[in-house]
């Protein structure tokens, strides 16, 4: 089957994901474009909320790649990334051999084990098997330096070794999104061998933008002045500033309430769509919400 033919260049991929509903900036659209036609991993950094895993699976919908995704945290193991056997199902199937008497040998048993059906594969797996595709590597700031390391190596060549069925290697490398909050810095060796680009939050025009295209019930008053707010609460030294995902939430929270327009005292009550921290929620509140919230 023939692979969907990929952007002709960057304005040609931003154009792609606006259709989507992904609105990049210009520099964000040349390093996505760069990623594909280099075959190399794209490395984004920004605060939470910034459209880092939306680009992602964005770009899987405009290259119609499946996507896979693999979500670090501490203590993440290369097997929980990569494979590990279905002991279930091989205990079953010792048990029917034995019961059966279909086996000659101990050795025949074994050899049955390690079948691929047992196998259960893992997003890094399944990402080179089903060639092409889009993989996923979210936070990886939260992984430990040795998941890192694993992670540098299978990224060097996109080959896995199983020791029990052999080589695997991707015919057609993976787009391969790498994601940080940076909770703490990403080894360098890891950064070089990556393409990198720091997402910040859009300008007002833009998160409007998105707003309307994103949630089109919204009237455009309403979208504004929400882009307006979630830009000021921004500003404050808040635990978690809101991204654009809450900027949405807020607007549909509105919206489902019947505002057509933001006013203190809705925006108070609504609060919860966009802070997730009761210590951001009694700072804004101690505040003049009418300087925070009013229309101007």
């Amino acid at each position: 089957m023939s692979q969907p033919t990929l952007p002709a260049d960057p304005g040609a991929l931003a154009d792609a994901l606006e259709s989507t509903g992904y609105l990049p900036d210009e520099g964000l659209a040349t390093a996505a474009y760069l990623a594909l036609v280099m075959h190399r991993p794209l490395f984004l950094e920004g605060e939470a909320g910034v459209g880092k895993t939306a680009l992602a699976r964005a770009l899987a919908e405009v290259t119609k790649r499946p996507i896979y995704r693999l979500q670090c945290y501490e203590g993440l193991e290369a097997s929980h990334a990569l494979y590990d056997w279905d002991f279930g199902r091989q205990l079953l199937h010792l048990r029917a051999a034995e019961a059966a008497g279909t086996a000659s040998g101990a050795d025949e048993l074994e050899a049955g084990l390690y079948d691929r059906r047992f196998l259960l594969a893992r997003p890094l797996l399944q990402a080179l098997e089903d060639s092409p595709s889009v993989l996923l590597v979210d936070e990886v700031d939260r992984a430990d330096d040795e998941f890192e390391a694993f992670l540098l190596e299978v990224l060097s060549d996109f080959t896995i070794s199983i020791p029990e069925l052999g080589t695997i290697r991707a015919q057609t490398p993976p787009l391969v999104v790498l994601t940080s909050n940076r909770t703490r810095e990403v080894h360098d060796a890891l950064k070089r061998r990556c393409l990198y680009h720091w997402l910040e939050h859009p300008d007002f025009e833009r998160e409007v933008a998105i707003l309307r295209r994103r949630l089109p019930d919204v009237t455009e008053e309403l979208a504004r002045q929400v882009a307006r707010a979630t830009a000021r609460l921004r500003e404050l030294d808040l635990l978690k500033p809101p991204g654009v995902a809450e900027a949405m939430d807020w607007a549909t929270a509105l919206h489902a309430l019947g505002a057509r327009e933001l006013d203190p005292d809705t925006a108070a009550r609504t609060l919860g769509a966009v802070l997730k921290y009761r210590e951001d929620t009694d700072r804004v509140h101690a505040l003049a919400r009418g300087a925070l919230f009013g229309g101007g």
